[in-house]
């Protein structure tokens, strides 16, 4: 996964997805490039947001490394919520054209540049 930025803007200018030919079912890296764009929120801030970043926690996620941890919270604070993964299997079943609509009748415009 590939993301694009500017400087003063918000909003991710491009989503490249390339799979290899790994991808399973109906559905092609397109369609998993607009997925992404209904489920994920990119913009900066969210993405500081949604992964609890502002918060102080830093000694405890600098040791041992970042990734692979059991995500938890202690105190109020949120320690590796980057571990905690969405759930998209909804999407599973669906065809190249039911993701083109469920995109269409997204809020996907108000995250993503596009």
């Amino acid at each position: 996964v590939q993301l694009s930025y500017a400087i003063g803007v918000a909003k991710p200018l491009s989503l490249f997805v390339e799979t290899y030919g790994t991808e399973q079912g109906k559905l092609d890296a397109d369609d998993i490039t607009s997925i992404i764009k209904i489920a994920f929120d990119c913009r900066p801030g969210a993405i500081a947001q949604s992964l609890a970043l502002r918060e102080p926690k830093y000694q405890v996620t600098a040791a041992y490394c970042h990734f692979g941890r059991e995500p938890y919270t202690k105190d109020g604070i949120k320690y590796f919520e980057w571990e905690n993964t969405k759930d998209l299997s909804h999407f599973n079943g669906m065809s190249s054209a039911q993701v083109a609509a469920a995109l269409a009748s997204s809020s996907y415009l108000t995250k993503w540049v596009d």
